[in-house]
């Protein structure tokens, strides 16, 4: 199978080590433009020595000294770079499914997009504002994507946010998040869980339909309801985390109302071009910082 990753960071690289012992996978296409810096290394798992290059040739290196014989592609590119878009696209489009390991919102929903038009599922982990807790995300064709579940998380992104007081994302409002460095501990346990949940794509790719529901036989070996995000609490905070080490299940529908994926009736009629765009455009002004 092939991997499509990008985000090759402390969190990814948790992800990309544990997906890659697992044989079923043979092949692995990464994209990160970042260079190892200082201030990366008390939390990553490259050595100081590599501080200065490009972090998906570390990758590569870390993923050939345990497995020689994957096919490793790495690329250091910003995914959202508009002339590299069709490059990206064809590699969605020959891939079996999608790790994404970023923290911006761009970069999340033009992975989404890609994915979606190439009918592949695809994973999310995210961290939260001082490792409180976390998010991993599941993707399938004719799901709910990014954009739906933003809209029911209430996200929101403001053009020069100002200094909050210390509030930690609450999950249920659109709270502003506090930027707070996570320990390398709290993003090694989320990532985990993001690679356990991805683990069920790779190694039994048949237990899901392309409409997001699990097929029979993962029904009958199921012993919970499926979820589109799992949020896992690491720490109690007052007013917004009751308890630490609990788990919270989101079933989220296909929102009817997105601007993202809603749009495919309109692609049918004349004058579909430029509705589509400018219904992006407007997703884009009020989720992307300028």
């Amino acid at each position: 199978m092939h991997l499509f990753q990008v985000g090759v960071g402390s969190g990814g690289m948790v992800v990309l080590d544990l997906l890659m012992r697992e044989q079923a996978l043979s092949r692995v296409t990464l994209i990160d433009p970042d260079v190892y810096s200082q201030h990366n290394v008390h939390r990553h798992c490259f050595p100081p020595s590599g501080v200065g290059r490009l972090k998906v040739e570390l990758a590569a290196e870390w993923i050939h000294e345990r497995r020689p014989e994957l096919s490793i592609t790495p690329l250091a590119a910003d995914l959202t770079d508009p002339s590299l878009q069709h490059e990206f696209s064809q590699i969605a489009a020959d891939c079996d499914l999608g790790v994404c390991a970023v923290d911006n919102e761009p970069a999340k929903y033009t992975f989404d997009a890609m994915m979606r038009k190439s009918r592949k599922p695809w994973t999310l982990g995210e961290v939260l504002s001082g490792g409180i807790g976390g998010w991993v995300h599941r993707f399938v064709p004719d799901g709910p994507c990014y954009g739906c579940v933003a809209s029911h998380l209430q996200r929101t992104v403001t053009d020069e946010p100002p200094v909050p007081a210390p509030d930690y994302a609450n999950p249920r409002s659109a709270v502003a998040e506090t930027t707070v460095p996570a320990s390398k501990a709290s993003i090694e346990v989320i990532a985990s869980l993001h690679a356990i949940v991805t683990l069920e794509f790779l190694t039994n790719p048949k237990n899901y339909s392309r409409g997001g529901e699990p097929s029979d036989q993962a029904k009958a070996n199921a012993t919970e309801e499926p979820f589109t995000s799992l949020l896992f609490t690491l720490r109690c905070v007052p007013s917004v985390f009751e308890e630490a080490y609990r788990t919270y299940r989101f079933r989220i529908p296909r929102a009817q109302s997105c601007l993202v994926c809603s749009m495919k009736p309109m692609m049918q009629t004349p004058e579909s071009g430029e509705n589509l765009d400018v219904a992006l455009d407007q997703a884009l002004d009020r989720l992307a910082p300028q």
